[in-house]
């Protein structure tokens, strides 16, 4: 024995300090790795990938749970809100902005904010997505030449790894200079899993093409320091959906075979027709019909058996409901909004579960697809413009950060009792301990539109005289025609 384990054995008096870390019974088969965050995932994720995109292919609760979270985390989009102090040209931005959201899928199959929600539902089933930033010609009359194509994770190729003549380093389809940095990435022309079905795979199906990093957007959510690829978001729920699903799968098998009601006849005679069944097949079986209402009697020694499966009992529902909590925690997504379940719930108790959820929620809206999608695609989009003479923005080449910063505005929630929010909202803005434009953009809508509707809707009513009742001069009778000033109602005109 060393003196280091001497000294260990000595300090810790024979024991270990943690139960974890003995070797009794209780943790005799714990066998465990402790892989590298890169390790981790150079040889599992795709298999990991593979089973989770078969789950969502045909579990209903695996697609429910990543519908669920994008819904939430993406719903209508994540708009921005530019930060320029400029009025004008802050109107100008979010103009142009607009009129090139409705091109922005180079695809052509949605708009930006369904190139969000596209994104982030591929980065929940694969762990991750490449958005690759697509510039365009100016003949092909974009408002801004610049367009996105969401690519999915097996586009990079895992186990490329290999050391570059520049002195890089390739690990896992990604390229690294010196200092760590990402430089390219190594991606395949087709998706490898179709082949010759791609649109436009040729012979390049198999071969990868090196693309600068600024070009390409790689979302996913980095859950170890180190960590380069994504993991897909059902890892942890994907035995337990699996067998889940094949267990309620003989669970319907079993009650629906305890449904056909079947009898076994036991006779002296095989000869004789007892129920009136017809000649016995080639097999010597013979079946018979039974009717509602029938009563047959037996001959001596002939008997009859009907079948009993066994149930279950009323364990099933408790059972399911126990595992689809594991399976929604796995996920980080409420047990109702996996099942759809609101039976156990009141007011209290699903408003909890949904602040919970919407921390989580946020922070993945901010932290992950704000940080990693929408502002680097904000910052191209914005140089395009200006390159092109699409936005004038005086002073942009010195100082673009200036330029560039927006506040990012996921779509509003919608809360169980609106009234007793709205009112907690209106206490909160009246004492000062918020503002009209943030009460306004937790709802996911613009201050300055809203204002601005507003201000037209007023100017309309006062043009057909409409006085509704949020309106001061609701309770007051018309103005006079001497006096031109209103009069309260409770008070005669003279």
């Amino acid at each position: 024995m060393g003196w280091m384990t001497r000294i260990r054995h000595r300090l810790l008096g024979g024991m270990p300090i943690y139960d974890g870390t003995g070797s009794g019974r209780r943790t005799l088969a714990w066998g465990v790795s402790n892989p590298g965050a890169v390790a981790a995932l150079a040889y599992t994720q795709d298999s990991l990938r593979a089973k989770s995109r078969d789950l969502v292919r045909r579990n209903a609760w695996a697609a429910a749970g990543v519908e669920a979270f994008v819904a939430n985390a993406i719903g209508t989009g994540i708009k921005p809100q530019s930060m320029v102090a400029d009025a004008a040209q802050r109107e100008a931005i979010q103009r142009l902005w607009w009129a090139w959201c409705e091109s922005a899928d180079a695809a052509g199959v949605t708009d930006f904010y369904g190139v969000q929600a596209l994104a982030c539902r591929a980065m929940l089933e694969g762990g991750e997505a490449l958005v690759r930033l697509r510039w365009r010609r100016p003949e092909d009359g974009l408002p801004v030449a610049l367009q996105v194509q969401v690519l999915e994770a097996e586009h990079l190729p895992v186990m490329f790894n290999a050391d570059a003549d520049n002195g890089h380093v390739i690990r896992a389809g990604i390229e690294f200079d010196r200092l760590g940095r990402r430089v390219a990435y190594h991606l395949y022309r087709s998706h490898p899993n179709d082949g010759a079905l791609a649109p436009m795979s040729g012979a390049g199906g198999v071969e990868t093409v090196r693309v600068p990093a600024d070009e390409v957007v790689h979302l996913f959510r980095a859950l170890r320091p180190g960590q380069i690829r994504g993991e897909p978001w059902l890892a942890r729920a994907l035995v337990k959906l699996n067998e889940l699903d094949q267990y309620d799968d003989a669970e319907l098998v079993r009650k629906k075979t305890a449904a056909m009601f079947a009898g076994f006849i036991t006779r002296m005679s095989p000869e004789d027709s007892l129920l009136g069944e017809g000649l016995a097949d080639g097999n010597g079986v013979a079946l018979a019909g039974l009717e509602p209402g029938t009563l047959q009697i037996l001959e001596p020694g002939e008997d009859i058996k009907f079948s009993a499966p066994a149930d279950v009992g009323s364990s099933y529902a408790d059972f399911m409901r126990l595992q689809f909590r594991a399976v929604a925690a796995a996920m980080g997504i409420t047990y109702e909004m996996l099942t759809g379940d609101l039976t156990q719930v009141n007011y209290s108790s699903i408003r909890a579960g949904l602040l919970e959820f919407r921390r989580r929620c946020e922070a993945t809206q901010h932290a992950v697809i704000v940080h990693q999608l929408c502002r680097p695609i904000w910052r191209a989009w914005m140089d395009q413009a200006v390159l092109e003479g699409a936005l004038s923005l005086p002073g942009y080449a010195l100082k673009p950060r200036s330029f560039q910063t927006a506040r990012w505005v996921p779509q509003g929630w919608q809360w169980v009792d609106p009234q007793k929010e709205f009112t907690a909202m209106k206490l909160a803005i009246r004492a000062g301990l918020t503002s009209r434009s943030e009460a306004i953009s937790a709802y996911g809508y613009d201050a300055e539109d809203v204002d601005r509707e507003i201000a037209a809707d007023n100017a309309r009513a006062d043009a057909l005289g409409l006085v509704f009742d949020s309106d001061p001069r609701h309770d007051q009778a018309p103005a006079s025609p001497a006096t031109g000033s209103a009069q309260p109602l409770d008070q005669p005109t003279e």
